[in-house]
Order: C-alpha cells, then structure tokens, then sequence
C-alpha cells in the first residue's frame, strides 16, 4: 500500500527534516560547546546528532516523492515516538542529569518532534481518508 505525498504531508517532512538537520549539525558538531552548556554528556549529544543525519535523508527522500510505502510512513512516526520516548525516559529515570537548561533543551526538542508526528499521523489519516 502506498500514500500519495499530499503538499501538506510534503510540507510536514521538509520541515522535520529541515529541524531534524539543524539539530543534527548543532549537536554533532557542538556537542563539546553544549555539553557543559547543558549538563549533559558529550558523547550523548554527538551521537544523538549523528544518528539524525541518515533520517534527514530519509525523511527528503520520502518528501520528494509522489507516492511512498505506507510503512515507511509509519516508519517515519515510529521514529519520531521513539525519539520522544527515549528523551522523556532518560530524563524521568535519570540516566543524565542536565542542569535546568539542559532540561528545557531536552523537553523543547521533545515536544518539537511531537508535533512533526502529529502533522505526518494527521497527514496519513487524511490519505486514507481520500482513498490513497
């Protein structure tokens, strides 16, 4: 099954993309500025950042089609819920302890990505909606 890449899903993935990539460069390549910015560890923001860069290929790959695979539709929300999940979690089981602003940067970047879930979930149901 295939979805068609409305403009408003199109819209969603180049915008996740756009963020994603520019989370990637500044935790990848800040990482040894923002770690003691933050209170959080160094090798947690560089690779954070680093395993950003194959879904922002992933996410313009699918964005610059006509239609794509609906799974990896629910691939992309998959990712996303993870991504929210796992940085809620560290911080509520206290695998890192940042300081207050490292805290903010954490919860912003997580509710940042719920929001691009949504978008791609609303985006999916109206496919489906429309017979896609």
């Amino acid at each position: 099954m295939t979805v068609t890449v409305t403009p408003f899903l199109r819209n969603a993935l180049y915008l996740d993309a756009v963020v994603s990539g520019a989370a990637a460069v500044l935790m990848a390549g800040g990482a040894g500025l923002l770690s003691p910015l933050l209170g959080l560890p160094q090798p947690l923001l560089l690779w954070a950042g680093l395993v950003l860069f194959p879904f922002v290929a992933m996410l313009v790959f699918a964005a610059r089609r006509e239609r794509i695979a609906h799974l990896l539709m629910i691939d992309i929300v998959a990712l996303n819920a993870l991504w929210v999940a796992a940085s809620f979690g560290m911080l509520i089981a206290g695998l890192v302890e940042p300081n207050l602003l490292g805290i903010a940067f954490v919860v912003a970047q997580a509710l940042a990505v719920t929001a691009f879930a949504v978008l791609q979930v609303a985006s999916l149901r109206a496919a489906g909606a429309q017979g896609a």
